[in-house]
């Protein structure tokens, strides 16, 4: 190596190390500021009672009747505790049934199938007929460690809307344990087939609406990338596509693969479990994401309001607290290729599962949250980007995508929430037919509140550049994640060979089952149950308690100051939460922007210049198309230009042009698929060169016997423009002077010497120029 290199090397490195430290200061004061702005943010709110003289000194009175209001309240929450713990060892002791509050019958069980996996596909049965013309809807459960059944375990959900809207309603179970050597590829082709079933019940009507809630989002995805011809309309809610996305200062979960040395504590966690992973270490994983809930806050709730919060309670907690399993495979593939590689988004630079996003040919809805801190909406929307690097990548895909935005709904909230499910699930059920409409693009939709908790839809066109917010990401992060990949697959290769080989004789089935049991998160229940000799008295004390409740009133003082005393607890917790985050996140990028600094990786990706590349290379492709085609690109042209303001040629009547246009041609052996990519080459010629693709007509129509076959094709098509005000209509009039054709009742240089044409078919055999036909812009 010569002295220039060197330098250049040394100049390299000291470049890297001076940005590394100079993005860890950045880290450390926004992370400060964060944790500060959050102290006095919960501390003002906590202590506004206290500030505006709203709590009073307790009289003696309130102090009895206080403490008898404690008292019943304490037995009656520890009563639910137990109950809670009853319910949880029943389900367990009745094989872990599913837990749906609607009557439904199964179909297809999945232990049939020539590759048995443990889903089935249910009917959901209804008391109200189903709306003519409504397409089937079909829900997917998500299989994330908790148990079956959050898509129907209560009335106000996304099954109840579904069969409120009139639907045809499915719903896609599992079970608790995994079929023997089942993976996550006999599960699509499953999911296929049951998807295929429900098109078969319903042969006459539109394809089915398929919803996927967080996995099941980015199963769904994967699974119609694959088959793009199953569904009508994919809803995906809360479902992680783009696993390195992120916000530095917020969403610290995609950090801990990181941090734990890849994906090897998976396979840790498959051997203890006897090839099967328990979905409890997941569970709980999303519990110590937010302590404060976990530890106070959902406890809190339920002493505070015990008489009328319990039933809630216990209906959640039987649903929460009966994890299943995974077989180590699914996992593996899970932790390896979603989490740790980001396979299933891809992007820039990064390796590809082999699936591709870009195959979905159906519209998407994408709904996510801000208060989500599981799949943050840059993880939720950041594929969009990745798959499609433009606007006009998009727009030339001829894809529709639309996402949704709440506010502050948590991640569990966007799938089991009454008031999510009355508003945002049943306007999106709403409004299926209004986003098939749509025409390609990029769309948000709008709920807007109106009186009598009533609702309007709107969709606002949005650009790639919307779904980043504020603006593009200071620091191009997928240099770290990519050396999390590589240490992960490191750690993989010597877990697999000097842990694995002898770790998986030492475990049998009973002692999987002995470490399952011993987990915290399952002794807390059984140890809290009738189970406890200890706790003999508990049902009857609280019985009688019921008999004899006294509730203290409203207005007593000690209530208001018992709730500032739970809200400083939650505010610690908080504290520690926001510390523990921000210590996390600078770990992270201490380590992993070290080992960058070593080991030289390429500066990062200039996302602007690489769509900018991309859209250069797709208007010069459009450029070279522009005078090429024949008598059906012309006609195809012609339409769009007539009506490119509206797209209405292009979207809303596509399926009625390709029946006309086969009828015109007359070429009953062309596939319809030729026609769609003809009209997606036009309309994008029309969308970035209008002026160029009417001025290259000519071109495509040199003799004058075919300009009067399109221009009659049109006036078929679009009969208005022969009514007495065709000739007032500029651009009918230009057309007709640029191919030289006289238009009915309007002298163009002289008196037309023949009368008006006359729609005939277009031979399209005989007509279109030899080569004519290329394929589309891409």
């Amino acid at each position: 190596m010569g002295q220039d290199e060197n330098i250049a090397a040394q100049e390299e490195a000291l470049s890297s190390a001076a940005g590394l430290f100079e993005h860890l200061n950045h880290l450390q004061r926004l992370n400060a500021r964060n944790v500060f702005d959050a102290v006095q943010q919960r501390q003002a709110k906590t202590f506004a009672p206290l500030s505006q003289g709203q709590l009073k000194l307790p009289t003696a009175a309130d102090w009895q009747e206080y403490f008898t209001d404690l008292g019943q309240r304490s037995l009656l929450f520890w009563d639910t505790l137990r109950q809670r713990g009853d319910n949880t060892l029943a389900h367990e002791r009745a094989g872990f049934p599913l837990l749906l509050k609607f009557e439904h019958e199964t179909l297809v069980s999945g232990a049939d199938l020539p590759r048995p996996v443990n889903y089935s596909l249910l009917r959901i049965l209804s008391h109200e007929p189903s709306i003519d013309g409504q397409p089937p809807v079909i829900i997917i459960d998500p299989r994330g460690g908790h148990g079956s059944g959050i898509g129907g375990f209560k009335q106000d959900s996304l099954i109840g809307e579904s069969l409120r809207a009139g639907h045809p309603t499915y719903f896609i179970a599992f079970s608790h344990s995994p079929s023997p050597g089942q993976t996550l590829a006999d599960i699509v082709e499953a999911q296929a087939h049951f998807i295929e079933t429900v098109s078969a019940r319903h042969p006459a009507g539109a394809k089915p609406v398929v919803i996927g809630n967080c996995q099941a989002g980015w199963a769904l995805m994967g699974l119609a990338a694959t088959r793009p011809e199953l569904p009508g309309l994919i809803i995906v809610n809360g479902a992680p596509l783009s696993y390195w996305a992120g916000v530095n200062g917020r969403n610290p979960m995609r950090y801990t693969g990181g941090l734990l040395g890849g994906g090897w504590m998976a396979r840790l966690g498959s051997d203890l479990g006897n090839e099967r992973f328990d979905g409890t270490w997941l569970v709980s994983n999303f519990e110590n994401l937010d302590p404060a809930n976990t530890y106070w806050g959902k406890y809190y709730h339920l002493f505070s309001e015990v008489d009328t919060e319990a039933a809630r309670f216990l209906d959640f907690e039987r649903w929460w607290g009966s994890p299943t399993l995974l077989n180590s495979e699914e996992i593996e593939m899970i932790v390896d290729d979603l989490f740790i590689g980001n396979q299933l988004s891809g992007g820039l630079g990064r390796k590809s599962s082999g699936l591709d996003l870009k195959r979905i040919e159906v519209p998407v809805v994408v709904f996510c949250s801000y208060g989500d801190n599981i799949t943050s909406p840059q993880q939720a929307l950041d594929w969009i980007a990745d798959v499609y690097p433009s606007d006009l990548a998009l727009q030339n895909a001829g894809r529709t995508i639309v996402y949704l935005r709440h506010a502050s709904i948590g991640h569990l909230g966007i799938f089991v929430s009454g008031e999510v499910a009355r508003r945002e699930h049943r306007e999106l059920l709403g409004a299926v037919d209004s986003i098939n409409a749509l025409p390609a693009g990029l769309y948000e939709m709008l709920i807007d509140d109106l009186p009598d908790s009533q609702y309007a839809v709107r969709f606002e066109t949005r650009r790639i550049a919307d779904i980043h917010g504020d603006g593009q990401p200071s620091r191009d992060d997928d240099r770290e994640f990519a050396l999390v990949e590589r240490t992960s697959d490191l750690n993989n290769t010597l877990y697999d060979g000097f842990v694995r080989p002898w770790l998986r004789p030492l475990i049998s089935e009973s002692t999987a089952e002995l470490i399952r049991k011993a987990h915290p998160f399952h002794q807390q229940q059984a140890l809290w149950s009738s189970s406890n000799p200890a706790l003999w008295w508990l049902a009857g004390s609280a019985a009688q308690v019921r008999k004899d409740r006294r509730p203290a009133a409203t207005a007593n003082p000690l209530l208001a100051w018992q709730a500032l005393f739970s809200n400083q607890i939650q505010d610690a917790l908080n504290g520690y939460r926001d510390l523990r985050d921000a210590t996390q996140e600078l770990c992270f990028y201490g380590v992993y922007g070290a080992l960058n600094s070593f080991a030289g990786n390429p500066p990062e990706r200039d996302l602007k210049a690489h769509a900018e590349q991309h859209d250069k290379v797709l208007l010069e492709r459009l450029q070279t198309a522009l005078p090429l085609g024949g008598l059906m690109e012309a006609l195809v042209r012609i339409l769009f230009l007539l009506d490119r303001d509206s797209d209405a040629a292009g979207k809303a009547n596509l399926e009625k042009l390709l029946e006309q246009l086969q009828v015109l041609l007359q070429d009953h052996s062309a596939e319809p698929l030729d026609l769609r990519e003809t009209l997606q080459t036009q309309k994008m010629l029309v969308l970035t060169h209008p002026q160029e693709s009417l001025r290259c007509l000519p071109l495509l129509l040199p003799e004058t016997e075919e300009r009067q076959q399109v221009l009659a094709a049109v006036a078929n098509l679009l009969p208005d423009l022969l009514n007495e005000t065709a000739t007032g209509h500029a651009f009918w009039r230009e057309l007709h002077t640029l191919l030289e054709v006289p238009l009915p009742g309007f002298d163009l240089t002289q008196p037309p010497g023949e009368a008006a044409v006359t729609a005939q078919p277009i031979h399209k055999a005989a007509k279109v120029k030899k080569g004519s036909k290329k394929p589309p812009a891409k």
